[in-house]
């Protein structure tokens, strides 16, 4: 039996009642008719209570708990602090507002109790990180034996996509502290990732298994937070859609390599990590005229060309290497081309 159901059979009854003592009461006034009054008016409350009692009973309690769904700890947590701030300067200034003569006297408190209550937990939910960077300097302070030699954790949060978690990458960046603060993954990016795990697709299962993999390998780092919530976003059922909307409700960014989140993100203007670019960036940085050391491994698309990498991975195109395929030999950098895919050097051999 359903909530919805059980409400609509305790509704009915009770307004059946309801209506009865109404219509008896009625029945007073034209004795001859009180029956039908009874009956008429029990009826109306049966039905009332039948159709209409989840509208104020279940309904309201199912969109407040999908509201609070929809909110992260921090929010719920400065909510109430401030709440708790509100009621007690309410409660300091109820006694002096309640000398004033009447009617101010009366109506005051009442109105100062609204008010500074409202105004104290927006103040909170609107400055969370403020106050939380606060309770963490103080705390660091606390455990350095009040020197204030440490620095404060930050508090910003970061929301992980499932590219990112099986790229792998996002393990070793945390680990050397580039990821300050939280790393957040809701439960419907968890969920996806053991939906790809559990693929008959022999790559797809190969790469949810890496996922998983890189995220115990998260929780177990002493230096990172990971925080798996069951935040979730009602009426939206593509993840990327979902992660663009909890990202613009926490303000956060969005640790990602998916280029269609990515530019979706960006034109809604949500704050996006990408680790592509961030690998493009940290790239040695090589000028035209410098030598360079090559192994060249391979041939190049062009004729006579010859393909070979440095340590960070980026790609060197050395002209007339062919002949040299197997060899490291010294080459001058004539030209550097940025791509959408990365850095292109193109070199031409010393001797």
């Amino acid at each position: 039996m359903s909530s919805d159901f059980f409400i609509r059979l305790v509704g009915m009854v009770f307004f059946s009642i309801v209506g009865v003592y109404i219509g008896n009461w009625l029945g007073r006034f034209d004795n001859t008719q009180q029956t039908f009054y009874v009956m008429t008016v029990g009826l109306v409350g049966a039905l009332f209570g039948l159709v209409l009692t989840p509208f104020f009973t279940t309904r309201p309690l199912r969109s407040l708990r999908a509201l609070l769904n929809r909110l992260s700890a921090e929010v719920i947590f400065s909510g109430m602090v401030g709440l708790i701030v509100g009621l007690i300067i309410s409660a300091l200034l109820a006694f002096p507002l309640s000398l004033l003569p009447d009617p101010a006297g009366r109506i005051l408190p009442f109105i100062g109790v609204l008010f500074i209550t409202y105004f104290s937990v927006s103040l909170f939910i609107m400055r969370q990180n403020d106050f939380a960077n606060i309770m963490s300097a103080l705390t660091s302070r606390r455990e350095d034996g009040g020197t204030g030699s440490n620095f404060p954790t930050s508090n910003r949060t970061t929301l992980l996509d499932t590219s990112v978690i099986i790229d792998g990458r996002v393990a070793d960046i945390a680990k050397t502290g580039f990821l300050p603060g939280t790393l957040l993954i809701p439960r419907f990016v968890l969920n996806e990732l053991q939906y790809i795990a559990d693929s008959p697709d022999n790559l797809r299962r190969q790469r949810g298994r890496r996922g998983m993999e890189v995220l115990a390998e998260l929780q177990k780092a002493p230096s990172v937070v990971v925080r798996i919530s069951d935040i979730d976003v009602d009426g939206v059922r593509e993840v990327d859609d979902k992660l663009v909307i909890l990202a613009r409700q926490l303000k956060c960014p969005i640790l990602t390599n998916d280029y269609n989140l990515n530019r979706i993100a960006e034109l809604q203007g949500v704050p996006i990590l990408n680790i592509n670019e961030l690998a493009n960036a940290v790239k040695s940085v090589v000028l035209p005229g410098e030598t360079l050391a090559i192994s060249v491994i391979q041939e190049g698309k062009e004729q006579n060309q010859g393909v070979g990498y440095m340590d960070d991975g980026t790609m060197v195109v050395v002209e007339g290497g062919n002949r040299l395929i197997g060899k490291t030999v010294d080459v001058g950098v004539t030209k550097v081309l940025q791509t959408a895919a990365g850095r292109m050097i193109f070199a031409k051999p010393e001797n």
